[in-house]
């Protein structure tokens, strides 16, 4: 009988595995007729054979992404694989033609300095799980904030979000949990200061990592989008490492406070004191402590050095790509990060920007935007209006997919229609991306958090809307008083 019942479940699991594969077989077919019905209908007699290429990419692209046919990553290299082979065998694409579209740079995107800024950030991140300063700083967090639950779930939302304007969201979310576990397991699931605990933890990764270019890939892209501005108008204003903290730093840090007064007055703790004594991380001994204190000081002084240059770029006249360099070649020279570890960086992240990358230089060398301009001329709305439903549009598809792909697919449309203000409606996208907070899918630190098996969904719902809503609210108010000090 037992047997039996395992061949079963067997048969069970192969069917649910071909039932998956199916099922993304459908998505990826209906992604394509969708496509190629959308293109007929917007298209006409105006669009050169190019650019009904590049059209039918995008609408493609926005498809897989949407109903997550294929794996985020995985779309960007199809489709720059797909624009490479068609339109380099179309004979009307010829530099002569007015908008010769150089499939060669489609796959330079890999070489751009936005890949290496992010490249520099997770080599520093890797660098900091592996001496164990992350560890670290939540003991020192622990330390600093006592015991009383108020101020060590503030501590905590703190450390997390500033953690991750450096780090992945998603690691340090998972370091911070693991850290909070024994605690929670002593306070039992069910206690409100476990859920604050669990709910408070994803959403500061998330919002804190709008505090840094580094810190989440719409960023990186708004940023890039706003500097090709740079280059084909004239626009002047470029957004470097610190540019873009004076706008993202104190959104992301008023969010998590504003976060943090909800989640302590929904979830008040029970108890007035907590004993810490589980969550205590000892210290190692031993002679293997020379090395790691050295690997430690290392990684530390190379944060700094980078930190500072990144910061004072415009200063200093070494582009934030280059100062990448420091922490990939110093922490490879000793040891911190080895060649194991940068085979576990994430590099679908990589595939995915570049391939954001590649499509938006599709769009602009194609000339596909006048058509966009034209199509979106006659929007006739107050500016403000127009950013407010460009923001809370970013929430909501962020909330259902990549909000790396949402940025890509909002950021050159937007940066159309808002032809008197596209810096303003970029950056507010780009920072806005990272309020989708509605769902535990919505990012991967609340996958995590709801992971442990202690959070229902409808745990993350009021404060997915409290994100979602006075989130885009913030970052509009604060982009354009930023805008006003620097006029």
């Amino acid at each position: 009988m037992a047997d039996s019942r395992r061949a079963a479940e067997r048969h069970i699991d192969n069917f649910q595995q071909l039932v998956f594969i199916q099922t993304k077989a459908i998505y990826f077919l209906l992604s394509i007729i969708v496509a190629f019905i959308l293109t007929y209908l917007i298209s006409n007699e105006d669009y050169t054979q190019v650019q009904n290429y590049v059209l039918f990419a995008l609408l493609l692209a926005i498809g897989l992404w949407v109903t997550e046919a294929i794996p985020p990553f995985a779309v960007g290299i199809f489709i720059v694989g797909f624009l490479i082979f068609l339109v380099g065998a179309t004979e009307s694409n010829t530099p002569e033609s007015a908008n010769y579209l150089d499939v060669r740079k489609l796959t330079s995107t890999w070489s751009n300095s936005v890949i290496w800024l992010l490249l520099g950030g997770f080599f520093l991140a890797e660098a900091l799980k592996k001496t164990g300063l992350d560890k670290k700083m939540f003991n020192y967090t622990v330390k600093l904030f006592g015991t009383k639950p108020k101020n060590l779930l503030f501590g905590i939302m703190l450390a997390t979000a500033l953690a991750s304007m450096i780090m992945s969201n998603t690691a340090i979310t998972a370091m911070m949990i693991a850290s909070i576990l024994p605690l929670i397991n002593v306070l039992g699931k069910d206690a409100p200061f476990s859920k604050a605990l669990l709910i408070g933890i994803p959403a500061s990764a998330s919002l804190g990592g709008m505090g840094t270019l580094i810190g989440s890939p719409p960023n990186i892209i708004a940023a890039d989008a706003i500097n090709n501005l740079i280059e084909n108008t004239e626009y002047t204003f470029r957004v470097g490492f610190l540019e873009w903290m004076m706008f993202g730093f104190p959104v992301a840090i008023i969010l998590v406070i504003g976060f943090w007064v909800y989640l302590q007055r929904r979830f008040t703790a029970k108890v007035k004191v907590l004993d810490l004594s589980v969550v205590t991380i000892p210290e190692n001994t031993g002679e293997e402590n020379l090395v790691e204190s050295f690997q430690r000081k290392i990684t530390l002084g190379v944060l700094s050095v980078t930190i500072l240059l990144w910061l004072t770029s415009s200063l200093n006249h070494i582009p934030p790509a280059v100062v990448s360099a420091i922490p990939i070649v110093v922490l490879t020279m000793f040891s911190i990060v080895n060649s194991d570890d940068v085979r576990k960086l994430p590099w679908d992240t990589l595939m995915l920007v570049a391939g954001g990358l590649s499509l938006g230089l599709a769009i602009q060398q194609s000339g596909l935007t006048k058509h966009f301009v034209i199509l979106f001329s006659e929007v006739n709305v107050q500016g403000w209006v127009l950013i407010s439903i460009f923001s809370l549009a970013t929430v909501l598809f962020s909330n259902f997919m990549s909000n790396t792909a949402t940025v890509t697919i909002l950021i050159p449309i937007a940066s159309i229609i808002a032809i008197n203000t596209p810096v303003i409606m970029t950056i507010i996208i780009g920072l806005s991306a990272s309020c989708a907070l509605l769902f535990p899918v919505s990012t991967p630190p609340n996958a995590i958090a709801f992971g442990t098996g202690f959070l229902k969904q409808s745990d993350f719902r009021i404060g997915g809307l409290f994100a979602g809503i006075a989130g885009p609210l913030f970052v509009i108010l604060w982009v354009y008083a930023v805008f006003y000090m620097l006029s």
